[in-house]
This record gives structure tokens, sequence and C-alpha cells, in this order.
């Protein structure tokens, strides 16, 4: 006798926790999550008053209180908490709370503003306030909106970043992708805070001219500060190659300040290569600007038996998805199987991944034999990351996502 089909589940009513006595809608989880964020298998049912952007009050699947966090049901990232103490939360309070405190570990514990007027004010889950990013260029602040909340909340924000940055322009920044997945849309008519244009910086005493609306991510790289310094420590009097240059944030570091006896940058985009001439022009140096794919050329100068006493290698994220995991890994491996070629004997090696999926013990790996590969032996003297505006939390290491490692080739 055939077993009669049963038909799906019937859904299971959203019954209000008990527990719920604040002014927000509510989400109820069905699993725990192990960091800041909970994705759409973890949720059981939510209050069907809450609308995708809200921020909700969460509990877990026994009712109790779990916290307050951003929702969004159609993006995979469901819920990005922002706090685990839900009693009295307060939303407005909060963000401005957050801001504050973002704002004062750059200003009055970093001390950035001494050598500075390019920096991160706000990076996301590392300063409590996940789905944003914020960069300030001079009199500029630019918003980088990673979830349909944040975006809803933008406005609120830039007001709050406004009392400690008065008269600020402010420049709201989305990619497409992000944009189509949470559902928001960065148009004109959202853009009376969208003055654009270009901004010129100064940063260690080199100067940049940054592009708040065409380049890549909020314009520049702020991460980088701490290391292309360290990295001009290493230039003097040699020949340095900056692969994936840029805006030619190594090269020139290496040139002006380094005293380099000369700098080849090497950049696909010829917008960013263009913007490093102008930077160079800026500095009053001069560097050797190559607008090409970085492998062929890396094949060329291997062709002919050309080397460098400091190569430098900052690839785009190569690793962007799960799914792209090992294509992008046997990326990083030709990459700097063929930058250590390109190493003279004794000379310094700077290689970067800024892929947070891919974690330090696998990027070490990867260089390590990327050096075997190339037949070359590799003395690793120094581990870094992000600069100490880009904290990370402790319960999302992803938000780790720089990696760098400096050594000598023999």
């Amino acid at each position: 006798m055939e077993r009669a089909q049963r038909g799906p589940e019937p859904r299971k009513a959203a019954v209000t926790p008990k527990a719920h006595a604040v002014d927000m809608p509510w989400v109820r989880l069905k699993s725990a999550p192990a960091g800041p964020q909970a994705f759409k298998r973890m949720i059981a049912n939510a209050d069907p008053k809450a609308r995708p952007g809200d921020i909700v009050a969460v509990y877990d699947k026994n009712d109790a209180p779990y916290g307050a966090a951003l929702y969004n049901p159609k993006s995979l990232v469901t819920l990005r908490f922002l706090s685990r103490d839900l009693a009295g939360f307060n939303p407005a309070a909060f963000m401005k709370k957050m801001v504050c405190r973002a704002v004062s570990l750059r200003k009055d514990i970093l001390g950035l503003d001494a050598t500075t007027d390019a920096y991160r004010v706000i990076h996301a889950h590392g300063d409590g306030l996940p789905g944003l990013v914020v960069d300030r260029y001079g009199d500029h602040l630019v918003l980088e909106l990673y979830s349909l909340a944040m975006f809803r909340q933008a406005g609120a924000i830039a007001e709050a970043l406004q009392e400690h940055f008065p008269g600020a322009k402010v420049t709201l920044r989305a990619s497409a992708p992000v944009q189509k997945m949470e559902g928001f849309s960065l148009k004109p008519k959202h853009g009376d805070a969208q003055p654009g244009g270009k901004v010129r910086v100064t940063e260690n005493g080199v100067a940049f001219e940054v592009d708040l609306e065409g380049g890549y991510k909020t314009g520049f790289f702020c991460d980088q500060r701490e290391n292309r310094l360290a990295a001009a420590g290493l230039a003097r009097g040699r020949r340095m190659l900056d692969i994936c240059s840029y805006t030619g944030g190594f090269g020139l570091y290496a040139k002006k300040l380094g005293g380099a006896e000369e700098v080849s940058c090497v950049e696909l985009d010829p917008e960013a290569s263009a913007q490093a001439r102008r930077n160079a022009n800026l500095n009053n140096v001069r560097l050797d600007l190559v607008c090409a794919d970085a492998f062929p050329y890396l094949r060329q100068m291997a062709a002919n038996r050309k080397t460098f006493g400091l190569v430098v290698l900052d690839p785009y994220k190569l690793i962007a998805t799960r799914e792209g995991y090992d294509f992008g890994a046997h990326k990083y491996a030709d990459f700097n199987r063929l930058a250590i070629a390109a190493v003279e004997e004794g000379g310094f090696f700077v290689t970067c991944s800024c892929s947070g999926l891919l974690p330090w013990h696998e990027f070490q790996r990867i260089v390590r034999s990327a050096a075997g590969s190339a037949g070359r032996k590799l003395q690793i003297f120094r581990k870094t990351g992000a600069g100490p505006d880009h904290p990370f939390a402790a319960d999302f290491p992803e938000g780790e996502y720089l990696k760098v490692l400096w050594g000598r080739v023999f």
C-alpha cells in the first residue's frame, strides 16, 4: 500500500514573543549565529509588521531577548546585529553614540589628523555599525553602504558625523550588486548631498587626488597607509616595482619618501593609471607608469631577466565569494610566483591579500609554495595588516581582511 503523500508542513503563526516590550518589530531566531550576523536559514519567523530595512528586536527560539539588529529578509544576510542589549534600546541614540565612539578613536586616540586628512572613520562591524563604511577625504565624507537599513539611516548618520566634521560634504556610494541584492537605489533623487568630483588629500607628506565617485570602493585605499610608509623605508637606492599599483600609492611613497632609484607602476585600469600620473605630478616625482595586465608584464620581465630590488604586489580582491575560492587561490599562487621571480638576489618582496575569505595561514602557504615554484628562498621578517583606523570585531574575524607579508628573496 503506497503511503499517501503529505503536503508541506503548515507554517506556524508568528506569535509575538512574550518578552517583547520595545517599540520595534520583532524577529525570532531558529538557531543562534556564531557571529554578529544571521542568515535566512537561522530565522524562525518575524513580526508581520517588520519591513525590509527596519531595525528589529531579536529573540531566541525560547523567546529570550537576543539583541537589536538591522533586518532585510530579501538579503542573504538577514540580520546584522547592532547590540545584544535590547532593554531600553533606542536606535537614534545608539547610532549617534557609535559614531562618536568611532570618531574619538581616530581623532583622540590614534591622532590621525596630525599626519593625514584621509582615513577611515567607520569600519562596519569593527565600529559596531555593520553595513556601513565611512572614509574622510579632506572636507568630504564618503559613506559606502552595504545594507538597506544603513541606506535608510544614512541621513541621520551623516548629521551625526557632521557634528564632528563641521561643514563636511557627504557623498553616498554603493556598488550595483549591493543595491540590487539589498533593494535600494542611489539615484539623483537621493543626491542632494552628492558633491562628487575630485578632492586632494595628503598622507605622511605625500599628496593624492581622490575621485569620490569613479574610484574603487570610496575612491582610495587608506588601509595601506602604514604599509606604504614602511615599504618606502626599504626603497632607498633600489629599483622598485609596484604591481597592481592603482593610483600609485606604494610607488609614490618609494620615490618621494624612500629615495628609490626608479619606480615602475603596473596597473590594468587606464583611469587609475592616468590618476597615478596626476599624483606623480602633484608630488613632482617621476614614475614609469605602465598600463598593462600584470601577468604578461611579469612574464616579459622574466624573459628579459629584469629584476628589481623592491617588489610590492597588492592585487585587487581575488577571492570575492566562497564559490570562487579555488580559482582565486590559484590566481594568488600564480601572481606571487611571477612576482617573486622578479626580485633580485637579496631584494625585498612585499605581498598583500585583501580577500577576507582567505585566512592568514592559507595565504602564507600560498606564498611559501609560490617561492618554491619560482626556485627561490623567501625569508619572511614581518607580518602586518590594515591600519589601526580599520579595527575588526573579535567575533567577526573576516574583518581582518588585509594580510601583508614582508620578506627577502634569495
